[in-house]
């Protein structure tokens, strides 16, 4: 793909065979109501990660589902680790989808 100058590549968003690792998806329960909760984390997500990433889904579920996936790897359930803070979601797809990008405040420890 080339841009308006019709020559040069368009470096604003990952290109290649990284797009579906700069996937997300959130998957969530519409038995328990969690689509206001998966709607703002994604909110978030997209806020911090605008030119990295692909796409973000909002998947339905049922049965107390609240998984958030990075391409097909998990990276946080709720099941297993209870509901996230946004900002240990941001460090866990951050550390997937652009290793390098600071975090700001959020990157503070204390």
């Amino acid at each position: 793909m080339t841009d308006a100058r019709g020559d040069e590549p368009d470096v604003s968003r990952p290109r290649g065979d990284a797009g579906e690792s700069r996937r997300v998806e959130i998957e969530y329960c519409t038995q328990c109501r969690w689509l206001p909760r998966a709607a703002w984390l994604a909110q978030e997500l997209l806020t911090t990660f605008e030119a990295e990433l692909t796409e973000l889904s909002l998947r339905p579920g049922t049965g107390g589902v609240f998984v958030v996936r990075v391409g097909d790897e998990v990276v946080w359930d709720r099941k297993e680790q209870g509901f996230p803070e946004p900002t240990a979601v941001k460090r866990l797809v951050r550390d997937r989808v652009a290793p390098g990008k600071s975090l700001g405040h959020s990157e503070r420890t204390g």
